[in-house]
Parts: C-alpha cells; sequence; structure tokens
C-alpha cells in the first residue's frame, strides 16, 4: 500500500541514534533507484485513517526531503507493542547499543504501562536486564541523549564514555558533550577524553572542557613523540635512568628496615642476587667510564678552543 506523508504518525522516531554517513548512503540510493524497501505500519487506534510507523523512519525522512508524495508501506496486523518487539527481534543482528535498548524499553514502560517482568518476558531477557539498560537512560542527561539521537555523539562512545562520567559529575559531562558533538569524533577520541578528564586536575578540566580539540592534538602529538625512534644515547639515557629508579626504589626498601624479618634461606637467595647484580653494575660502571672519557679526549681533540 502507498501512505501519503499526513498519513503516518512518527511517534517512535526518537527510539534510534541517526547517522549521518548512513543516512547519505540511502538518500543517494532513494534518488537513483527509489524506495525498494516498504516501511512496516500498524493501524493506528485512535485514528483509523493513520498508520503508526515501526519500521522505516530513515526512509520517511529522506524521501520527504527528496520530495516525493507517497511512501510504500506493508501494513502488520498486531497491536503496537508486540509490533515494535518483533521489528527489534527481526533486525537483532543490527545490535542495538545499550542505550538505544533503554530508550524502546522505556517506551514500552511508559506507553503500554509494562513492568520490570514483563519486558523482560517480552524482549527475551531478565528483569535484571531491563533494569540496568532502563537505568543507563536516566544516569545520561537528556542533552546528551539529544546529541546521540542526532548522530552527533555515537551511542557507543557515549556509553563507554559520557554515562561512567555522567556519575562521576552530570554537569562537566553535559559541558563535555556539547563541545564535542561539532567535532565528529570517534569512540578511541572519546576515551581518550575521558581519560584524560579521570587524570586532570580542576584547571586543567575546565580547559579539556572548553577545547576538547586542542586536549586531543595534545595527545596526539606526544604520542608521536613516544613512537618516534630514539637516537643511541637517548636510549641509554632512558635506560640509565630507570636503573637508578630502581636502585633508589630498592635502597628506600631497605632503609625502611624491609630485610630484618626474612628468614635465612631468603637472604641467602637475595646474597646471591645482589653479588650477580653487583659484578654487572662494577663491569657496566668501568665499561662506561671508559667510554665516556674516550669520547671528551676526542671531542676535545677536534675542538681549537680545547688546545
Amino acid at each position: 500500500m502507498d501512505l501519503e506523508f499526513h498519513q503516518l504518525d512518527l511517534r517512535y522516531e526518537e527510539l534510534r541514534s541517526r547517522s549521518p554517513a548512513r543516512e547519505r548512503r540511502l538518500l543517494s540510493s532513494l534518488a537513483e533507484i527509489g524506495q525498494q524497501t516498504p516501511i512496516v505500519v500498524v493501524e493506528c487506534a485512535a485514528e483509523t485513517a493513520r498508520h503508526v510507523v515501526i519500521d522505516g523512519y530513515k526512509r520517511v525522512r529522506l524521501l520527504r526531503k527528496l520530495g516525493r508524495d507517497l511512501v510504500a508501506a506493508t501494513p502488520w496486523s498486531l497491536d503496537e507493542a508486540e509490533a515494535l518487539v518483533l521489528e527489534r527481534m527481526m533486525r537483532a543482528g543490527e545490535a542495538d547499543s545499550a542505550l538505544e535498548q533503554g530508550w524502546f524499553l522505556r517506551e514500552l514502560r511508559d506507553r503500554f504501562h509494562l513492568g520490570g517482568a514483563e519486558l523482560g518476558r517480552r524482549v527475551g531477557r531478565t528483569e535484571s536486564w531491563v533494569s540496568r539498560r532502563l537505568s543507563l537512560v536516566t544516569e545520561l542527561p537528556e542533552s546528551v541523549q539529544a546529541h546521540v539521537r542526532a548522530g552527533t555523539i555515537s551511542a557507543h562512545a557515549a556509553m563507554k564514555c559520557l554515562v561512567p562520567l555522567a556519575r562521576a559529575n552530570r554537569e562537566d559531562a553535559v559541558k563535555l558533550a556539547d563541545s564535542v558533538a561539532p567535532l565528529s569524533l570517534s569512540t578511541r577520541q572519546m576515551a581518550t577524553l575521558y581519560a584524560a578528564w579521570s587524570d586532570a586536575s580542576l584547571k586543567t578540566r575546565e580547559l579539556l572542557l572548553k577545547d576538547p580539540a586542542l586536549v586531543l592534538r595534545a595527545h596526539e602529538e606526544a604520542r608521536r613523540t613516544r613512537e618516534r625512534p630514539q637516537t643511541p644515547a637517548q636510549q641509554l639515557r632512558s635506560e640509565l635512568g630507570a636503573l637508578g629508579a630502581i636502585a633508589g626504589k630498592v635502597y628506600q626498601r631497605v632503609r625502611r628496615g624491609e630485610l630484618r624479618g626474612v628468614l635465612a634461606p631468603e637472604r641467602d637467595e637475595l646474597r646471591q642476587s645482589f653479588a650477580q647484580t653487583s659484578r654487572e653494575l662494577v663491569r657496566l660502571i668501568k665499561r662506561l667510564d671508559k667510554e665516556l672519557s674516550d669520547a671528551r679526549r676526542e671531542h676535545a681533540a677536534d675542538d681549537p678552543a680545547a688546545t
């Protein structure tokens, strides 16, 4: 059957997040070859002339954008709740995010007055699973959810980063979402920002919330610096620094008296390890002293000011 736009009830349009990239691809297909797959509708109980859209919201949006007059539709002879659950089950392979599942469950709960046990029975999950999904949509501020629905923040990034941030600081979660929404960041970049926020001072957090792109650029530059190949001198300096840090750590432990409670067999093992380490250190010190002294003499011979 063909329906006009005014005959469609779009009450469930907000149950899924949008993907601008997918919509661009679908728009191109619709413009080139037209609508190939009908939307799914059920009859509206309040107005028989109208039909509630169960599946196909992207197609409706984009056909309207293309200026089409009619939408091809397939009617289901089910009530709304059953149709919604069936549609979700039929596209289970698309793997909704936990946040989108929470939106769906909240809609069923509020519109059809279904309890947790009944929701679990209908979607084939436990009541505890239903409760956890519903809690997500209450923990994440509505303004952040709006960004997810609009497709400017991915549902996965919101789940991984903005939900835990909202639990820790709801106001900062809102500020960060507002700042990153225009940037189209990946989940990895969002995770970088969340990790930076978790470890940062109050002043650094203010900078991060104000200019997250600057923080990401600094993080990327630091990563490139870490991955840049080191010269032999840089490698030796790094390794000597690590050796000195370990020596200092061992010294402090001994100074605190941690050897006092060590049993005789363990003392013998430690003495053997110490003797071996001492030999290696003495060998290293002699070799380094010789090499560095030779390098100084070579440098002096090449330097006219040293003669």
